[in-house]
């Protein structure tokens, strides 16, 4: 049983009360040890027990700015009103039928929305499942039996889930050690990297182009995915004009390109999906994360004709598009097209990048700093080098978590600081936490 907690007071600075972990979280996590699995790990033990805008509360009552929002779910803060309004009617009326089964009106109006938004104005499909994996996993098998070929193709660095067929396109082996075999016919290709390879958009665009016809060929290519900024391998942007050229060659050679928007889309980088950034329009579009503010939800959207590829039956799931998870996206969709939160995306990415360059500027440990809107990061490198400065970014969070702010690590070498606060938070709260990460920078030397 916790201590009573008080609602925390928006305005104020992190609250820190007892030690990190303090000794509630302690007692729960001791629990934790003898019955949850080991492999289910936490990168901060302590225990939340209420969350409010860009605040999170945990069990002994220390106040955490989120400088996470749950890896970018909670993009419009934690508890958003009319989100927690909308699951509560929901619940109230109906938690479960199953869509495949007898459906309900708003699966309709969330593909609706989605093929609004969504980059392009040809006719789309939607289909609706429950994580970002499970988006992963129903865009290959779309793309697949619409093109009748096989192969599969990810970019160096990439991130895109934890099942068998996701971790063979993942870039880090750690993910996947000791669960192979995985699933055949998954390739990757090198991606663009400025910061490390020094290329131009159309030099990286065509040393990938060169892999994928070289190594797979085009005529077995079924899918290319692409996250357009990379999440869990350091927040990459690409080089201007590589993506557009990836699509191009994707459409010229009857491969489908496959948007995995799941970490940058619905607002995160200032625009309601991050191909609007880079010029693109996908053939399919991946959706997660965000989408119902931290109810399990997960789309794929595109073009008709290969969503409708699959025969009736071919996809679907037992709690895919859950009336309550439905209920709450669509009140992330209002929220998103009726309020100002794509401003406030731009206003944050343009107060990280201030404060980043400034570290930067001081701090010889920062080689990079980048991002678009409210996802931001900086690389740690070896002063004078690209090299990775090892356990400086898990030092550097660890550091901030013991003054109130949760931080959270990235990048193929965990080198990489990531930032993907809710668009709530303030300009003040991203200054205090600067100085936190000035402060620990400087511990490192």
């Amino acid at each position: 049983m916790s201590i009573p907690v008080a609602l925390p007071d928006l305005s104020s600075a992190p609250s820190v009360r007892t030690e990190i972990p303090g000794p509630i979280s302690r007692a729960i996590h001791e629990r934790r040890m003898r019955t949850v699995a080991r492999g289910v790990g936490s990168v901060l033990p302590v225990y939340i027990e209420y969350a409010d805008g860009p605040w999170v509360t945990d069990v002994d009552g220390n106040r955490f700015l989120d400088l996470g929002s749950g890896i970018g779910v909670t993009t419009i803060g934690h508890g958003n009103p009319a989100v927690t309004a909308a699951a509560v009617e929901q619940l109230e009326l109906v938690t479960h039928t199953l869509f495949t089964v007898t459906p309900y009106e708003g699966y309709v109006r969330l593909a609706e929305r989605l093929a609004e938004k969504t980059p392009g104005d040809h006719e789309k499909r939607s289909v609706f499942v429950n994580s970002g994996a499970e988006a992963v996993e129903n865009a290959v098998k779309i793309a697949r039996r619409y093109t009748g070929r096989r192969a599969v193709a990810a970019l160096d660095h990439a991130f895109h889930g934890r099942t068998n067929l996701t971790l063979a396109m993942n870039h880090k082996a750690a993910y996947g050690t000791g669960f192979g075999p995985f699933a055949p016919d998954i390739h990757r290709v090198p991606n663009s990297y400025p910061y490390r390879d020094g290329l131009t958009g159309e030099q990286a665009a065509q040393r990938t182009i060169a892999h994928l016809e070289q190594r797979i060929g085009v005529t077995d290519l079924a899918a290319l995915i692409a996250e357009p900024i990379q999440g869990e391998g350091g927040f990459v942007v690409p080089a201007e004009g590589y993506l557009p050229a990836l699509q191009e060659w994707c459409t010229r050679n009857g491969v489908v390109f496959i948007a995995d928007e799941i970490q940058t889309g619905l607002g995160r980088t200032g625009t309601w999906f991050a191909s609007e950034r880079f010029g693109l329009v996908p053939d399919l579009v991946l959706t997660a994360k965000g989408i119902a503010a931290g109810l399990p939800l997960a789309g794929v959207t595109g073009r008709a004709e290969i969503m409708d590829a699959p025969d009736p039956g071919g996809l679907g799931g037992t709690f895919g598009g859950n009336p309550v998870s439905i209920a709450s996206a669509l009140a992330v969709f209002d929220e998103l097209e009726h309020g100002d939160h794509f401003a406030e995306a731009l206003r944050i990415g343009g107060r990280l990048q201030h404060h980043l360059t400034d570290l930067a500027s001081r701090h010889p440990l920062i080689g990079d700093v980048r991002g678009m809107g409210a996802m931001y990061a900086f690389e740690l490198s070896e002063p004078g080098t690209s090299l990775p400065a090892s356990g400086a970014a898990s030092a550097i969070a660890a550091f901030a978590a013991q003054h109130g702010i949760l931080l959270l690590t990235a990048g193929s070498d965990s080198n990489v600081i990531r930032f993907l606060p809710t668009l709530t938070t303030t300009d003040d709260q991203i200054d205090i936490a600067m100085d936190v990460i000035d402060r620990a920078l400087t511990t490192l030397g």
